[in-house]
């Protein structure tokens, strides 16, 4: 694992706080290399962890900087300055959200220092991610409003983790704090080690998901060729596994029920979610299979190889291609029979 030299300098000075210019160029500095990455002393929270992700993956060779010392957080040409230092001046490269006259985005939302480095140096970061140029636009938005905006809301008091209910304890904000000192501590290099420990699980965070993103416009790809060769056929068969509701509902593919794709040692028949949110799907596996494996699967369904069906009837799995399709065939006639019959209820 890579490690990053951290340093905590002794001081509380703050700058006093001075007029935001925010920069019609997305780039600050293009071409500039600093040799420190500056950010606030004390008790660390998401912004600036995720914003030290995005930065020391552009400038590896720089030295983070932990201070609240003027000496420190005052521009210069050496340094970017994040969460700390009372201005957002891109071209001066600094970038807190403290002050009054904080950034705000152009639909009136709160930037913490994660969204001002996401703005400024995203799109690099993604391109050294090595995203493919023609992704990096679209990954670089939705990023920004499904991940980076989060963030940039919790951190100014704008959203309540709370709204997750029992969940809120594991949100990534949450569980970022739960990486710091506890409050009887005594080592006082123990908040470097934990902000250190910290980065390296937020860094895992934001590649895994950029990952992800980027994952999944290859598929789209794919997906779509396969919803062009299916027809008005109800089963589309995948070559792997892989994302495919966001390529189905883009190809307006409102006939296909069910999806086909091989797995390590078996293949797999899946139902379509109607949304985003929620379990409801498009048609449900037959309730006679719910639960059943091997022989008993086999005896319900009448197909050699039929192998497993989920109790919540969104997924089975079968030995054989020809088995998984010869399912999925049934789960079409069956689904079918009943949306005919509910129709005829309905006009009753």
């Amino acid at each position: 694992m890579r490690k990053w030299r951290v340093e905590m300098t002794s001081g509380t000075g703050y700058l006093e706080p001075t007029t935001n210019r925010p920069s019609t160029n997305d780039k600050a500095h293009p071409g500039m290399t600093p040799d420190f990455l500056v950010t606030h002393s004390g008790g660390f929270h998401a912004d600036e962890l995720l914003s030290s992700v995005i930065l020391t993956r552009l400038f590896p060779q720089a030295r983070i900087v932990r201070s609240r010392a003027p000496e420190w957080i005052t521009p210069a040409s050496d340094r970017i300055i994040y969460d700390v230092g009372g201005a957002y001046d891109a071209q001066a490269q600094i970038f807190d959200h403290h002050q009054r006259g904080a950034p705000l985005r152009d639909d009136g939302q709160p930037y913490s220092s994660f969204g001002l480095i996401w703005k400024h140096y995203g799109k690099d970061y993604l391109a050294a991610s090595d995203v493919p140029e023609a992704h990096v636009e679209k990954i670089h938005a939705s990023f920004d409003a499904s991940f980076v905006l989060p963030i940039d809301l919790v951190d100014n008091g704008a959203l309540s983790p709370s709204i997750a209910g029992p969940l809120a304890g594991l949100t990534l904000p949450a569980l970022l704090e739960t990486l710091k000192p506890v409050f009887d501590e005594t080592d006082p290099e123990a908040i470097d080690r934990c902000f250190h420990a910290a980065l390296a699980v937020a860094r895992s965070f934001v590649e895994a998901r950029i990952a992800g993103s980027a994952a999944k416009l290859r598929a789209e790809a794919l997906v779509h060729q396969a919803i062009v060769d299916t027809g008005t056929g109800r089963v589309l068969e995948l070559p792997m596994g892989m994302p495919f509701r966001p390529a189905i509902l883009k190809a307006g593919a409102d006939h296909l029920l069910f999806v086909v794709h091989p797995r390590e040692k078996d293949w797999c028949l899946t139902t379509i979610r109607r949304a985003d949110e929620g379990f409801e799907v498009r048609a449900d596996l037959p309730a006679a299979w719910a639960g059943l494996t091997n022989g008993d699967l086999e005896a319900a369904c009448g197909i050699a190889g039929a192998s497993f069906c989920h109790n919540g009837r969104f997924v089975a799995a079968a030995r054989s291609r020809e088995a998984a399709l010869a399912m999925a065939d049934l789960a079409v006639t069956e689904a079918l029979s009943i949306a005919e019959t509910q129709t005829a209820v309905a006009q009753v």
